[in-house]
């Protein structure tokens, strides 16, 4: 029998990394709590609350590892604390009782000094808010007695990329001509990450155990800014370059004041208002794995857009 895998999740990054499972001749079962995800004959699709304990055990029976790609069900530090330890604290027992590895998607918010270039052995001690949530879930994860990796992404593009500032935001906004609104800066450099790419180094990780019990960082092109990422977009879609205009920060966080969502998204003004930049060359070295060149990961993104019409 192929091996089997777990995924947890069915959003950009548990999609894609079951899909890439499937292909690589793998048995992977999906847990959602509506039994969504991919269709594909090696693919099971269960309906499976993961922050309830009491079926994991079933789930991940005979499991090699975890894919744990559930994130909060609101946007908030609030919701984050509320929902995330305590399903993290689940699937890592679970797992550890299945002899299962567990790896995780994660991103750049734990980095305390991200005004400098962020690499595998920077500084993660960022408190306070979101940052500090994703802070505690790394201690949390390198506490455990189960086997984990954790696999750091900047900002999501991609196909099933829906809400994020390279996805519904921006991607259908330049295929249709429209000027495009982002938040901070236009013109400041950006690390964002192609989700395939993701996919591909937690599965790398998860197949490899000498890359266990670290963090990584999932191969990252270049920076770039807003306007380029929206330019290399238009480019795909064969249309013209949109006009770009810019929320600065002092507006946004007035907003804030009116607006539970807006003073949410004000928090993480840093990341856009100064570059913001990962660097992924250890990691890429390491797990055998290369970026999307732009391009191609652009025009993979506009394809999957225009087929949703």
């Amino acid at each position: 029998m192929p091996e089997l895998y777990v995924v947890t999740g069915a959003g950009p990054v548990g999609w894609t990394v079951a899909e890439q499972l499937a292909g690589q001749g793998k048995r992977v079962r999906v847990l959602t709590r509506s039994g969504s995800g991919p269709e594909h004959a090696l693919i099971d699709r269960l309906p499976v609350d993961v922050s309830n304990p009491a079926p994991l055990g079933k789930a991940f029976a005979g499991a090699s590892a975890v894919f744990h790609c559930i994130h909060g069900s609101a946007y908030t530090a609030e919701a984050w604390l509320r929902e995330l330890p305590a399903a993290e604290e689940a699937v890592l027992a679970a797992a550890g009782e299945a002899g299962a590895v567990v790896v995780f998607p994660e991103s750049l918010y734990s980095y305390s000094r991200p005004d400098a270039v962020m690499a595998e052995d920077s500084p993660r001690e960022a408190q306070g808010g979101k940052r500090g949530v994703r802070t505690a879930l790394l201690k949390a994860r390198a506490a455990s007695p189960t086997n984990t990796v954790s696999v750091v992404a900047g900002d999501f593009f991609g196909p099933r990329v829906l809400t994020a500032h390279a996805g519904e935001r921006m991607v259908p906004a330049v295929l249709a001509g429209k000027r495009i609104l982002v938040i901070g800066s236009a013109d400041q450099p950006h690390s964002f990450t192609y989700v395939p790419d993701l996919a591909a180094a937690m599965i790398r990780t998860a197949q490899t155990p000498s890359q266990w019990n670290r963090v990584w960082h999932a191969p990252t092109g270049p920076a770039v800014t807003q306007r380029q990422l929206a330019a290399a977009f238009a480019e795909a879609g064969g249309v013209p370059a949109p006009a770009m205009g810019a929320v600065p920060g002092w507006a946004l966080r007035a907003m804030g004041f009116f607006s539970a969502g807006t003073r949410e998204l004000a928090e993480m003004l840093y990341q856009f208002e100064r570059p913001f930049v990962m660097d992924s060359r250890a990691s890429e070295a390491a797990l055998g794995l290369h970026p999307t060149p732009l391009p191609h990961a652009a025009a993979a993104t506009v394809a999957w857009w225009q087929a949703q019409g």
